[in-house]
This record gives C-alpha cells, sequence and structure tokens, in this order.
C-alpha cells in the first residue's frame, strides 16, 4: 500500500489540477492590466436561490412515530392544496435562476475573453519590449558591425599595402641584383672581348709589318740581282706657267684658308706626338698651323714664293724650294711624318715613283706619309674641279700611289675618301646610293702608309 505522504502528494496534484480548470473557466482576479470581475459571490448566491428553489414543495423530515407521521402526512397534505398557489412563484424563481445562470455564462464568456485580451496584451506588451530592444541591439549592432568591417577593411588594405610593399622591394631587389649581376658581367665580357681584339689586333699589326717587310725585302733583293745601274736622272721638268696673281687664283679655285684648314683637321689624329714632320707644298700653311696647334714640330717647302712669305707672316717654319731638291737634301730617318696635300697631281707622272721613294727614305721606321690628291674614280671631278687648275698634269689613281709606296717599303696602307661630290653638287642626291658611291663618292683621297 502506498504511504501516508505518497497520498498526500497524489490529492495536491489533483486539487492543484481541479483549481486549474476551474481557473480557466471561470477566471478571476487581474491578468496583465486587466482586473477581471470577481463572480463567485454571484455563483454562492446562485447556487442557495437553486438550494431554495430546490426545497419548495417539499416537507422538512421529522423523527418516526405515530404523531411525527400524522403531523408529516398533514404537512404533504398542506403542501399538495399550496401547490397551485405558488406554482407561479416556484416557475419564477426556476426563471430567475436560470437567468442568473446564463448571466453567470455570459460573464464567464466575458472574463475568458478578458483574460485572452490581457494574454494577447501581454504578448504584445512583450513583443514591443522586445521589438524596443531589438532595435537598440540592432543600431548598436550595426554600429559594431560597420566598426569592425571598417577595421577589417583597414586591415586587409595594410596588408595589402604591406604585401605589394614587399613585393615591390622583392621585385626591385632582385632586378637591381640581375642589373648589377648583368653590368657587371657586360663589363667583364666586354672588357675581356676588348683586350682580346687589342691583343689580336696588335698581334696582326705585327704580322702584317713582318709579312709586308719579307715581301718588301724579297722584292728589293730581286730587283737588285736583275736591275742594272740606274741611268741618270731624269732632268726636271719645267714647272708650268703659273697664273697671274697666283693667290688670289688659289683663294678662289681651293677656298678660304678657313675651310682648307677644316679639311685637313682629318689627319691631326694621324700625326699627333709625332717629333719632326715635313710639308711638301705646304701652300699658306694651313696643315703647318694645325699642327702647331697640336704640339707638333712641322716645317714645309713650296715652290710659290708668295705663299712662303704668307706662311713665314704666320710664323711658321716655310722655305722655298724644288721638292725633290730638298728632299735628297735630307738625311735619311730624319723625319717620322710626311705631308703632301693636292701636290703629286702637279708632278710629272713618271716622277711620282721618284718622290714617294724620297719621301720614304727620309722616314725613320714607323713613320707617315700622308698624301691627298683629287679621287679619279669620282665622275664629277672632271667636269669642273680637276681642270680648273691649268698646272694640273693628270690625276693618279690610288691603286698606282698604293703600288708606289708598297714598292718604297711602306705598309699598312690606307686609303679614306674626302669631301663627298653630293656636298658640292646636291643633284646627286636623285642618284641610287650604291650608284653615287661608286661613281660620284669623295672628290678627294687621301692615302697613308708606314714604313716598316
Amino acid at each position: 500500500m502506498p504511504s501516508d505522504d505518497g497520498q498526500a502528494g497524489e490529492i495536491e496534484e489533483i486539487v492543484r489540477e481541479i483549481r486549474e480548470r476551474v481557473s480557466a473557466r471561470h477566471p478571476a482576479g487581474a491578468v496583465g492590466n486587466i482586473t477581471l470581475p470577481d463572480l463567485l459571490p454571484l455563483l454562492q448566491a446562485r447556487d442557495r436561490a437553486e438550494a431554495k428553489v430546490a426545497a419548495i414543495g417539499t416537507v422538512n423530515p421529522r423523527a418516526g412515530g405515530p404523531l411525527n407521521g400524522l403531523i408529516q402526512s398533514c404537512k404533504k397534505t398542506v403542501a399538495r392544496l399550496l401547490d397551485w398557489h405558488v406554482r407561479e412563484q416556484v416557475e419564477f424563481n426556476r426563471a430567475t435562476v436560470s437567468g442568473i445562470e446564463a448571466v453567470l455564462d455570459a460573464l464567464n464568456e466575458n472574463n475568458r475573453a478578458l483574460a485572452r485580451i490581457a494574454a494577447v496584451e501581454q504578448e504584445a506588451r512583450a513583443l514591443k519590449d522586445i521589438c524596443s530592444h531589438w532595435e537598440a541591439w540592432r543600431v548598436e549592432w550595426e554600429r559594431k558591425l560597420a566598426v569592425n568591417e571598417i577595421q577589417f577593411l583597414r586591415s586587409v588594405a595594410d596588408l595589402r599595402a604591406a604585401f605589394e610593399k614587399r613585393t615591390f622591394d622583392m621585385e626591385a631587389g632582385f632586378r637591381d641584383r640581375v642589373r648589377s649581376q648583368h653590368e657587371e658581367f657586360a663589363h667583364s665580357l666586354a672588357g675581356a672581348g676588348v683586350e682580346i681584339q687589342q691583343r689580336l689586333w696588335t698581334d696582326l699589326e705585327k704580322i702584317r709589318g713582318d709579312y709586308e717587310r719579307l715581301i718588301h725585302a724579297e722584292l728589293r733583293l730581286l730587283r737588285q740581282r736583275v736591275t742594272v745601274a740606274p741611268s741618270a736622272a731624269a732632268p726636271a721638268a719645267a714647272p708650268a706657267p703659273v697664273p697671274v696673281e697666283f693667290m688670289w687664283f688659289v683663294e678662289r679655285f681651293r677656298g678660304t684658308e678657313e675651310y682648307v684648314r677644316e679639311r685637313q683637321k682629318f689627319y691631326v689624329p694621324f700625326f699627333q706626338g709625332r717629333r719632326a714632320v715635313l710639308d711638301l707644298g705646304c701652300g699658306r700653311g694651313e696643315f703647318l698651323e694645325l699642327m702647331r696647334e697640336a704640339g707638333v714640330t712641322a716645317r714645309g717647302v713650296d715652290l710659290s714664293e708668295e705663299s712662303v712669305a704668307l706662311a713665314r707672316s704666320k710664323g711658321l717654319q716655310a722655305e722655298r724650294g724644288d721638292l725633290f731638291v730638298y728632299l735628297d737634301g735630307l738625311p735619311d730617318c730624319a723625319l717620322d711624318g710626311v705631308f703632301s696635300a693636292q701636290v703629286v697631281e702637279h708632278l710629272p707622272p713618271e716622277r711620282i715613283a721618284e718622290f714617294i721613294r724620297l719621301a720614304a727614305s727620309k722616314l725613320e721606321t714607323g713613320g707617315l706619309l700622308a698624301i691627298e690628291t683629287p679621287n679619279p674614280e669620282c665622275l664629277a671631278i672632271f667636269t669642273s674641279h680637276f681642270y680648273l687648275d691649268p698646272t694640273h698634269r693628270r690625276p693618279v689613281p690610288a691603286a698606282l700611289l698604293r703600288f708606289y709606296m708598297e714598292e718604297a717599303g711602306l705598309g699598312r696602307i690606307e686609303v679614306h675618301h674626302l669631301s663627298p661630290a653630293v656636298e658640292s653638287l646636291p643633284s646627286l642626291a636623285t642618284l641610287p646610293g650604291e650608284f653615287r658611291e661608286a661613281f660620284f663618292g669623295g672628290l678627294d683621297y687621301a692615302i697613308l702608309g708606314r714604313k716598316l
């Protein structure tokens, strides 16, 4: 059997459930802000009225016995006799009780409706409270979200900037390192290439000099074996007549002193650093002036008395004399440089070889002979330039001068074309380039040879 505590707990649970059902059916008290009317007094009054209504027409019970039985029978007879008189009152009472029950039911329904309204109101108030809190929380949440988003974007931007900077620094460092390595490699390669090229050219120049010296010695030996004693030198031909006002003629057709000086600057690097230079046919002394400016000791000889006087007036060393006589009077190997511009075309063709041989004999080993003359390969010189000077004999091809130089013991011969014809005859620019270079190249040429 269950214990007394267990029975008491079950009874309390049953009572609580009954109360909840009664409260749900007949709500009372306050629900939220709504105070419900208390229907309990009315309910109790109804119950008392129903009890009275139920007691109408009944008699009070009495104890047993003949007297009490008689009295009880009299009461019942009187009650039956009065039934017609109180019937309407009973009906009224019952209708009144029914009305009270209907009012109670209506009031109960009203209380239940008010309870539901109060519950809805409580829920609405709670929802409103939640909404108000949600609005406040939402504003704060959005603010915090914006702050966090800004911080996040700033962090991402900082990380990106740091990454880009680091990447840029790494790329710049890599490029600088590669550039420095490339520059070092290119510098080393260029230095090695230049050194190798210099050594190669030095060796080639040495081999070429030795080869030309050997060839010249062999040729000289052969000529000494097969030739007879040379005949007497042919008498010098009488100089061609010089036009009247020779200096004015030179000024007009050869050019001003400034023009000639500018053209002859080409030869300065070749004679730079030499100790004794002779200008054969020095004219007005333009080349001697360039040598003086370069710090080179130089003197000149010319057949024209006017030209020599003009050169001396400038403080230059110049003498009047025949080129062949002057050269023949010099000791061998007395010079390390001989220059002659626009002279060989004035000499008899049969004496050009003698002129070169005499000049070469006066040069020491390594001495330079430079000759400038009109270029017969340029057809333009025959239209106006060459035949303007009546003392010109005939043009001398570069191949012929090269041959004479080689025969005289000169080597490392160079030919340079000067004064492009297109500069004085612009119409030549309309000709095809290769054709113009082949037939209308330089008006003059310079040939340079070193004594072996």
